[in-house]
């Protein structure tokens, strides 16, 4: 059953209970890094736990499917080429979930580009235990999304 979560803004990023923090270089330039982020249905093609992806609202929004069934409904929140793209999650399927952001910060390193993705949470007390032990998940998860999509942009 998908329910409406609390409408966070970006401040949420900073403020939120449970903050997953990650952080690798790609050999990609950042403005072509942030155009992958903003290419929407791309996602599923670099993001290997993405199944489908499609912008809606004439961009201002995201419907997200994850392999196994989870389904995100998404708000872009900011969107200030080239250095941050980020979403807030509206409605889900995702048990005890009470508010969701996610930021991807971009910054130049050398001729690369710096990929930090904050995951950004609140939930009941079971769905934040559920993330403490999901966080080497999502950890490894953003590990392979950046290899794949470094491959992807080198392309």
């Amino acid at each position: 059953m998908a329910r409406r979560l609390r409408p966070v803004g970006l401040d949420f990023v900073e403020a939120a209970p449970v903050r997953h923090v990650f952080t690798r270089e790609v050999a990609a330039p950042v403005e072509a890094v942030y155009g992958a982020l903003e290419d929407v249905p791309g996602w599923a093609e670099w993001f290997p736990q993405v199944s489908a992806a499609r912008a809606v609202d004439a961009g201002a929004g995201r419907d997200i499917t994850l392999t196994g069934g989870v389904r995100f409904r998404e708000s872009v929140i900011a969107a200030t080429a080239p250095e941050l793209y980020a979403y807030r999650i509206d409605v889900t399927n995702l048990p005890g979930a009470r508010a969701i952001v996610e930021e991807w910060r971009l910054t130049p390193a050398g001729t690369g580009t710096r990929v930090r993705w904050t995951f950004a949470t609140d939930g009941t007390a079971a769905y934040r235990l559920a993330l403490k032990v999901a966080r080497g998940g999502q950890a490894r998860a953003f590990r392979d999304a950046v290899r794949a999509l470094e491959r992807r942009l080198a392309a």
